[in-house]
C-alpha cells in the first residue's frame, strides 16, 4: 500500500524541501514548485490515501522514545505570563461558542494512547499522548453542517493550522494536555496542542487558543508557503 511518505517521494520532493515543516523554509526559489506539487499532494491524500477508520498503531509505553525534540517559530520558548487566564476559545459555525479552562477540559472524557511520532524531516519518535477528541468538543459546541474545517491557532507567534473536518474528527485527533504521564511542559506546547498520529508533526498546533470551525478551507503557517495543507500519513 502506498503511504503519504511513498508518494512525496514519487511525486518528486527531495528530502531538504521537506524540512521547512521542521523549521527550514527553503527560501523563495523553492516555493511556486512546491504550491503545484502540494495541491496534488494534498487531493491524493485527502482522497485516495486517508482514511477515516485506519487506527494508528498503539505501542507498549515500555517502547517509548528518550526524548521527542521540541519546535516552535518564537524567538524563545512560548510560556504564558498567566497560566490560570489561558482559555481555549471555540467558535465560528457552531450553536454553542465556549471558552474553556484547562480544568474543564480535564475533567472531559479523556483518551490515552502510545504511538509513533513522524516528522517531515524523517524521524521519527514514539511517545504516549493523553487529551480530549476534537471530536468531543465539536459536539459540545454544537457544530453546524455548514462547517467543514478547522482553523487551529496558537500563541507561538501567530502559528496556525486548518484542517479538514474528516481528519479533525478521526478518534486519534485529540486536543492533548499531557504527555509521558506528565502535563506538556512548556516546550512541548503547554498547556495544550493538537495531536494525531495521522499526520505529520508540522500540522499539531501547539500552544493553542483557539478553535473555529469554518466553512471555507484555513491557511497555515507553513502551508501558505507551499508546504502540503494536507499534511496526512
Amino acid at each position: 500500500m502506498t503511504d503519504r511518505r511513498s508518494f512525496f517521494k514519487m511525486a518528486g520532493i527531495s528530502a531538504a524541501s521537506l524540512l521547512a515543516g521542521c523549521g527550514w523554509d527553503g527560501g523563495e526559489s523553492v516555493k511556486p514548485a512546491l504550491l503545484s506539487i502540494s495541491r496534488l499532494n494534498d487531493w491524493v491524500g485527502e482522497h485516495l490515501l486517508y482514511s477515516p477508520g485506519r487506527i494508528a498503531k498503539n505501542y507498549d509505553p515500555s517502547r517509548r522514545s528518550a526524548g521527542l525534540p521540541a519546535y516552535f517559530i518564537s524567538d524563545t520558548v512560548p510560556m504564558l505570563q498567566d497560566p490560570t487566564a489561558w482559555r481555549l476559545s471555540v467558535g465560528g459555525l457552531v450553536r454553542t461558542p465556549l471558552s474553556l479552562t484547562l480544568d474543564d477540559i480535564k475533567r472531559m472524557p479523556s483518551v490515552t494512547y502510545t504511538v509513533k511520532h513522524h516528522c517531515v524531516e524523517g524521524w521519527s519518535a514514539i511517545a504516549t499522548w493523553t487529551g480530549v477528541p476534537v471530536s468531543a468538543i465539536a459536539r459540545q459546541s454544537g457544530m453546524t453542517a455548514s462547517a467543514h474545517y478547522i482553523d487551529f491557532q496558537s500563541f507561538d507567534a501567530g502559528y496556525s493550522n486548518g484542517w479538514d473536518l474528516a481528519s479533525a474528527m478521526h478518534p486519534q485527533t485529540i486536543l492533548a494536555y499531557a504527555m509521558n504521564d506528565r502535563l506538556l511542559g512548556p516546550d512541548h506546547g503547554a498547556p495544550l496542542r493538537l495531536y494525531s498520529p495521522t499526520k505529520l508533526g508540522y500540522k499539531m498546533t501547539k500552544y493553542l487558543t483557539a478553535m473555529n470551525f469554518t466553512a471555507e478551507r484555513p491557511g497555515g503557517y507553513w502551508e501558505d508557503q507551499g508546504y502540503p495543507w494536507f499534511g496526512g500519513l
